[in-house]
């Protein structure tokens, strides 16, 4: 749904030469088709959405402020061929635009997570997006940008996060009224960590045969649910 409330623009400025980040570490990748693979994560810090079930609420605040070079350098000496720049949420810092260019002329594999609130029309078109579709259970559905289906390349995956039926039926909606499934990008389907158990959205899934990659939060299984910089 379109919201009532102003959506952000794209905070593009190209004179941008420093972000804030969070944390900047290197592990495998847990989510989306990319799921499994060496990956460094750009954790950037601020998010002007409150999802209930965020998982990352250590991001709104603090961090250390860093020139785009200086994360560029420390995630080419990381070693990993594919990094995610992710938050929080990453599009509210102009520097973020320069640091994906960045990283994609070093030779990298970039991919952008975001919340979905942001056009992310002037993302570049090389990197990897996956753009959070929020589902009624976040209570911030109503900042969902429907602007980005049209801004999204084959590159890209569209997220929904699923704590229960009515998020599942919501989203079948979704895909039904957008014609999601005839877009060039990939969908993905995953359960709030602990509120809806994994098997029951994938019989649900398989039950509809629905054109959608079922996932799990590879991370949350293999390491402690909260544990950061894994």
């Amino acid at each position: 749904m379109l919201s009532a409330r102003p959506h952000l623009e794209p905070a593009r400025k190209p004179w941008a030469t420093t972000v804030v980040v969070s944390e900047l570490y290197v592990s495998l990748q847990g989510e989306s088709s990319h799921q499994g693979m060496l990956c460094t994560f750009v954790r950037l810090t601020g998010c002007h959405l409150r999802c209930t079930w965020c998982d990352s609420e250590f991001s709104f605040h603090g961090g250390t402020r860093m020139t785009v070079d200086e994360v560029v350098a420390k995630v080419k000496a990381l070693g990993a061929p594919m990094v995610e720049v992710t938050g929080g949420e990453p599009l509210l810092q102009p520097g973020v635009y320069p640091l994906m260019e960045k990283l994609l002329a070093a030779g990298l594999k970039v991919l952008l997570e975001t919340s979905g609130a942001i056009d992310v029309r002037e993302v570049p078109k090389q990197v990897h997006k996956i753009v959070d579709l929020k589902t009624p259970s976040s209570k911030e559905h109503d900042r969902n940008d429907e602007k980005n289906f049209a801004s999204m390349n084959e590159n890209d995956e569209l997220k929904f996060v699923i704590g229960s039926r009515e998020d599942y039926d919501w989203s079948v909606a979704q895909i039904q009224k957008h014609r999601l499934d005839q877009r060039p990008f990939g969908l993905l389907f995953s359960t709030v960590f602990g509120s809806l158990e994994p098997r029951q959205l994938a019989e649900w899934v398989i039950e509809d045969k629905l054109p959608v990659r079922f996932q799990l939060q590879q991370h949350k299984y293999l390491w402690d649910p909260k544990a950061r910089g894994v």
